[in-house]
């Protein structure tokens, strides 16, 4: 671990940098609220039960989890606490909660199931040896407060099953906005949420928690960082999102017939609870003071990456959610404290209609 910072030193996690809100049980409620009603509108206009974000998937795919030896002590926690090898799926997907061209260019999302992982478990987590990780193409884009989280669920519930060429055409119009932005500093994370995604080849781009977890006796974030040349040759890639309504998932099928991918698994750890809170999940860390450090790789070979077959278990049965883990890998601040109980009510809703699973053996 050449080149670190001078005094990085990680900081061990204590209870008092939590600081749950009285307000945050009300808005739970509400957050339910729109998220099943979500979930209605698009199961009464298309017949399917969704999930209620990242309701789209664009590849479904199997493969290996290393975790590398001889990490120093602050990084080999929990899951990475000793080397080992172990099967997960990977799952692409779009950000709404409905079913839309990809012309609606919203950010993409790379969810992980690890299986056969053993140790104490989370509490209320429902799968015996999972440890879930779900990461987006941008760092941050979660909104400040869970109030502000409730309000950006409330516009998508709003433009949930409005007419297609209206999103489309939404798009479009904010994509050329956040061409505009980035010139003058980045794009806007509002304005890529909405549809304004800058159409860029999803396997040259790294994802990232946004949210932070426990990591044993310290605090981080993790990212997905593509390694092998096949997928940093197309890092800022431009693709054409608006000749064909499933141009993703097409593009990543052409991809993976012929190639495989490597990503590296990066921690970054909290060095300053000031400029690195856990509870505000829009503040991005700054990596000079604290980089990603490499702890693994996901390795996805060559393969067929995407059926009905594959959809109808991974997308219908399964739940993917930061709270299937370990104890040594809880969800922490508020952001992260919501999504427990509201993507279990997601996943409740179509359990109802198709039954469950976390066996990533079920996904031939």
């Amino acid at each position: 671990m050449n080149n670190l910072p001078a005094n990085f030193t990680p900081l061990r996690y204590t209870p008092a940098y939590e600081q749950p809100t009285p307000e945050e049980a009300q808005i739970l409620k509400e957050i339910i609220e729109v998220l099943t009603d979500i979930m209605k509108k698009t199961y009464a206009s298309e017949g399917h039960a969704i999930r209620s974000v990242h309701a789209k998937s664009h590849a479904i795919l199997k493969g290996e989890l290393q975790v590398y030896d001889s990490l120093p002590d602050y990084l080999a926690q929990g899951l990475f606490a000793k080397p080992g090898t172990y099967p997960i799926l990977v799952r692409f997907s779009s950000q709404p909660g409905d079913v839309l061209p990809d012309s609606v260019s919203t950010p993409r999302g790379f969810s992980v199931k690890v299986a056969g992982v053993e140790g104490d478990r989370l509490p209320g987590s429902d799968e015996s040896n999972t440890q879930d990780f779900i990461l987006v193409n941008s760092s941050p884009v979660f909104p400040q407060s869970p109030q502000a989280f409730l309000d950006g669920m409330k516009r998508f519930d709003m433009l949930t099953n409005k007419a297609e060429w209206f999103k489309e055409g939404l798009s479009k119009t904010l994509r050329a906005a956040g061409k505009v932005s980035e010139t003058l500093g980045g794009p806007d994370a509002v304005m890529a949420g909405m549809g304004g995604q800058p159409e860029k080849h999803p396997m040259g781009d790294t994802y990232y928690s946004q949210g932070a977890i426990l990591f044993g006796n310290y605090m981080a974030k993790i990212s997905f960082t593509p390694i092998s040349s096949n997928l940093t040759s197309l890092t800022d890639s431009p693709i054409d999102v608006d000749q064909d309504e499933h141009a993703i998932r097409h593009l990543l099928q052409d991809f993976f017939a012929t190639n495989g991918g490597e990503w590296e698994v990066g921690i970054q750890l909290c060095t300053d609870i000031n400029k690195m809170p856990i509870e505000d999940a829009s503040v991005e860390w700054p990596e000079d003071e604290s980089p990603y450090l490499p702890v693994g790789k996901l390795i996805v070979p060559q393969q067929s990456s995407w059926t009905d077959d594959k959809a109808a278990v991974a997308d219908d049965k399964m739940l993917f959610s930061v709270w299937h883990g370990l104890a040594a890998h809880r969800p922490l601040g508020a952001i992260q404290r919501l999504r427990k109980d509201s993507y279990k009510a997601s996943a409740d809703f179509r359990r109802s209609k198709y039954g469950s699973t976390s066996n990533i053996n079920d996904v031939k």
